[in-house]
């Protein structure tokens, strides 16, 4: 006689439907608490082990049995939510060791602390020109457009070293790499041609008069006495690209709405802007995306890595090719590592995120991100400290990064 397996108790069951902020929060705490991970179909790609607890994915994160070269090599399907874009393939994220070693020394070396810190007074002075336009212009504004998009754009732009005269164009082909500008598909790809072109020649002027940019580093970066390849640094760009200002832009967004709706936690910002700043840009990246008022649905993730060997971590055993990713958001509120993870606190310290990742694949762009936050919420309130939402944020769910669109605010 068979038995039927009961299902799991709803505060406990992966993944889940759409539940509010807090529920969302409360359930990731209950589902870490039970177990380290769960084995999830994905709507592409097949099964994958997805991890919930904060120290089983750092302990997944820093150990090289678990790999991503199948993913680049076309050897398996990425298991993801949407249908993962073939360009992101060639993408540094999918090297493993020794290229992205290799690659990853070279970018450092450009995005360094020292870098970033010697980029924060630009930043400022254009995070100033920005809410100067908005005054100006008059309330309402949509802050994606008038500044949460702009900033990062700015900054990543002096990064890679693209001249005043090409930044509207750039903005242009940055915005479409994941349709923030909810463009269609044509069109997103017709503009990331033209930016591939563009780099490809930004790169060659670069070989031939070097500046003081990452473009001019890697073009003329060696290794071994071997120059990079257009084809190495191409990739390198478009994920500093990505990541730089897609993501950032989120997070500005995710932050200031999340200190709107929590009209005790701006408080203690607007008391000690610049000292609460860093801590506050810590917890929006830990908890931001979740305050933005609409309900989230359980079941995130990074790209997925492939053991190599049977492996077990926390208890579990995970067998020589399975694919294996973590939950950031699972991990981020993981009650074992944070304590009252549900809780948005700007105060919190020691805070244990895995929003930038961790280990050989953790952000390399997150000094620029850091900074570029901690700029972007400071100078807003501390020029707007009346800053108030005129309306619900709108966010874009066909898109891979599922941004806030429209974030209309007065003052």
């Amino acid at each position: 006689m068979s038995t039927s397996v009961p299902p799991a108790p709803a505060e406990t069951a992966y993944p889940f439907g759409p539940v509010d902020p807090t529920e969302a929060a409360r359930r990731y705490a209950a589902i870490a608490a039970d177990r380290p991970m769960t084995k999830m179909t994905m709507p592409f790609g097949g099964d994958v082990w997805v991890i919930h607890r904060n120290a089983a994915a750092r302990e997944m994160l820093g150990d090289p049995r678990f790999v991503r070269e199948p993913f680049r090599t076309g050897e398996r399907v990425v298991p993801y939510f949407v249908e993962f874009p073939e360009f992101l393939r060639s993408t540094l994220q999918f090297e493993d060791p020794p290229q992205h070693t290799k690659l990853r020394k070279l970018v450092q070396k450009s995005i360094s602390p020292k870098r970033v810190k010697a980029m924060r007074d630009s930043a400022v002075e254009f995070a100033n020109h920005l809410i100067d336009e908005m005054i100006a212009k008059g309330a309402p504004a949509n802050l994606v457009e008038d500044y949460a998009v702009a900033l990062p754009i700015q900054m990543l732009a002096n990064l890679l070293g693209v001249p005043p005269e090409d930044r509207p164009k750039f903005q242009k082909w940055s915005s479409a790499t994941l349709a923030v500008a909810n463009m269609p598909e044509e069109e997103v790809m017709e503009n990331m041609t033209e930016l591939f072109v563009y780099l490809s020649a930004l790169i060659e002027q670069r070989r031939q008069d070097p500046k003081e940019d990452l473009i001019s580093d890697l073009a003329n970066a060696r290794d071994k006495d071997e120059s990079l390849t257009d084809g190495e640094i191409l990739p390198i760009a478009m994920v500093l690209i990505i990541g730089g200002f897609d993501n950032t832009a989120n997070f500005i967004c995710a932050g200031t709405l999340a200190l709107l709706r929590e009209p005790e936690q701006l408080e203690i910002l607007l008391s000690d802007v610049d000292g609460v700043a860093p801590t506050a840009v810590e917890e929006i990246l830990r908890h931001g995306r979740m305050r933005i008022g609409q309900t989230v649905t359980g079941g995130g993730g990074l790209v997925p890595f492939i053991a190599t060997e049977d492996v077990e971590i926390d208890g579990q055993l995970i067998a020589a090719g399975e694919a294996v990713l973590v939950d950031p958001a699972a991990a981020n509120h993981d009650g074992i590592a944070v304590e009252a993870g549900e809780q948005f606190d700007v105060r919190r310290s020691g805070n244990p995120h895995l929003t930038l990742s961790y280990g050989l694949h953790h952000c390399l762009g997150a000094p620029l991100a850091r900074m570029e936050l901690q700029v972007a919420i400071s100078e807003l309130f501390r020029r707007l400290p009346g800053l108030k939402l005129a309306g619900e944020a709108v966010v874009d769910p066909d898109n891979l990064t599922q941004p806030i669109v429209d974030l209309p605010v007065t003052w």
